[in-house]
Order: structure tokens, then C-alpha cells, then sequence
């Protein structure tokens, strides 16, 4: 037993050596090697590695995933117009350079998200500042992201930071302007709608006046063929007229004598005061239409 201790203790020994000499880097993390204090080898690729054991050289694992920054608390910021507003950001970074990040930050995420938070409160303030509420809320808001995000990774470069993307969440007005706020975006949605009506109203009597127009040209053109046409029929009626009382006047009288008498006795109740010798009465008795014999004296 004796003899086999030296050799176990040996062997321990060297596992213990080993142990202290390989390390492995996740696919998560990025590694710096330090010698004597010093940063001898940034390893970014996953795997197994050599190092000679401590203190010779020893490992600092960095976290190399994509990582958010969320403001805890809304940002006041003041717009062109001197209005507050609440302004909610995030924002998602990793590091670039680890070996910038550790000589600037050390280990220290805190110290990193810090400085950003920094960076990210001026980028807001400057791109704010210029613009009026409207512009921030809707028109401008795509554009101040990207100017925040540019802004900032040009700062953060330096610091081994690589700023993949700047959101900003929620944009609330200062509790001692939303009511004067909304009473402004209510006049101006009120404003909209009665200009909305007025061209609505105007396009509409635009409308029936064209539609009065064209009707009235219609009925002209309708009355002005309706005159002709009747003007037409009445010119061959008197012409089948003529041509009939040419070639029978005694038959033409005699008919228009039926037609008199026609219309004298329709009506109910009529009474007519005539001669019986009368011409209206020509051929009421005969059918010649000859005048009857004067009595004898």
C-alpha cells in the first residue's frame, strides 16, 4: 500500500495539472486568455483548449449573445415645441471586440449597460428636441430610431459594443399637457371632419346641378322629337284627310256629321237649343243630307 501512495499521489497530481490546463468555451461565451496579466489570445470559436495552469494563465468568459437594455423607468424628454414627453426605449446589443469590452468594462456588465443607458438618454434628447409632438408620435418615428441607433453604435464601437437595434415602445404625453393635447387633436380632427363635409356638400350640389342639366337637355331633345314626330303625323293625317274628302266630299261631311253628333250626345243631361232646319241637323233625317220640302201655302 506504501508503495502504491507516492504513485497515487502522482497521479493526482497531474490530473489536477490537466484539469487546471484545459477549458472549454460554450457556444454562448467568448474567452480571453490572460498570461501573467496580461491578454495573450481572444478565442471566439467553441471547443476544447490548452493553457498552462494558474497563475501562469487563466480564462475570463464573456457573454457574446444578443442582450437588451430596457429603460426602467420612461425617459422626459422635451420636444421642439417645449412639451414633455414620457418616451419607453429598448435596445439590443452583444459585444463586438471583447477585448476592448474588458479593457473598457472589465467583467462588469453593469458598468456596460450603464454607459449605454447614458449614450442611449443623449441620442434621445437630440433627436427630440428638433422635432414637434406630431412628428415624434407618427411622422418622424421610424426616422428618430434610426438616428438613436446610429448614434449610438458610432459611441459604442470604440467600447468593443456592437448596438444591433434601437425601438422606442411607448411615447405617452406628460400627465400636465394630455388634456390640453387632446383638446387640440380633438379641434383639429373636428376641423378635418366639417372641411370634409363642406367639399362633400359642394361636390354634392356640383353633382345635381350636372344631373339637373343633363335632364333637362334630355326632356328638351325628347319634347323637341316628340313635336316633330307629332308635327309629322299631323301632316299626313290632314294629307289622308284631304285626299279622302277629295274623292268623296259628300262622304267626308256625313262622317264629320256623325262625329258632331257623337260628341253633342255623350254627355248626360246635354240640352241644345237649334233649328230644326239648322245644318246640324242636315242629315239627321236623311241620309243625302238634302233639305226637306218646303210646306204648302
Amino acid at each position: 500500500m506504501q508503495r502504491f501512495f507516492p504513485a497515487l499521489v502522482g497521479l493526482v497530481v497531474v490530473v489536477a495539472v490537466l484539469s487546471s490546463s484545459l477549458f472549454v468555451v460554450r457556444e454562448r461565451d467568448s474567452a480571453l486568455l490572460f498570461a501573467l496579466g496580461e491578454v495573450r489570445e481572444t478565442i471566439t470559436e467553441p471547443g476544447l483548449y490548452f493553457k498552462y495552469p494558474p497563475p501562469f494563465e487563466n480564462v475570463v468568459y464573456l457573454d457574446k449573445r444578443l442582450q437588451t437594455i430596457e429603460s426602467r423607468d420612461p425617459e422626459r424628454i422635451q420636444t421642439a415645441e417645449k412639451k414633455n414627453l414620457l418616451i419607453d426605449s429598448f435596445v439590443k446589443w452583444r459585444i463586438a471586440d471583447p477585448r476592448l469590452y474588458y479593457v473598457t468594462f472589465g467583467a462588469n456588465s453593469g458598468a456596460a449597460v450603464e454607459r449605454l443607458q447614458a449614450q442611449i438618454r443623449d441620442a434621445l434628447n437630440a433627436a427630440v428636441n428638433v422635432r414637434t409632438v406630431k412628428q415624434v408620435v407618427s411622422s418622424d418615428r421610424d426616422t428618430i430610431m434610426k438616428e438613436i441607433q446610429n448614434s449610438v453604435a458610432q459611441r459604442a464601437k470604440p467600447l468593443g459594443v456592437d448596438v444591433v437595434d434601437v425601438r422606442l415602445r411607448r411615447i405617452d404625453f406628460a400627465p400636465e399637457i394630455s388634456e390640453s393635447v387632446y383638446r387640440r387633436m380633438e379641434a383639429e380632427r373636428k376641423q378635418e371632419a366639417n372641411r370634409l363635409r363642406a367639399s362633400g356638400a359642394a361636390d354634392s350640389e356640383r353633382i345635381r346641378a350636372e344631373a339637373d342639366r343633363k335632364r333637362q337637355e334630355v326632356l328638351a331633345r325628347a319634347y323637341a322629337e316628340s313635336q316633330a314626330k307629332r308635327g309629322e303625323g299631323d301632316a299626313t293625317a290632314a294629307a289622308i284627310y284631304a285626299r279622302s274628302y277629295g274623292q268623296n266630299p259628300e262622304f267626308y261631311r256625313f262622317y264629320k256629321s256623325l262625329d258632331a253628333y257623337r260628341s253633342a250626345f255623350s254627355g248626360n243631361g246635354s240640352t241644345l237649343v237649334l233649328s230644326p232646319d239648322s245644318d246640324f241637323f242636315r242629315y239627321w233625317d236623311n241620309a243625302r243630307g238634302t233639305p226637306p220640302a218646303a210646306p204648302a201655302h
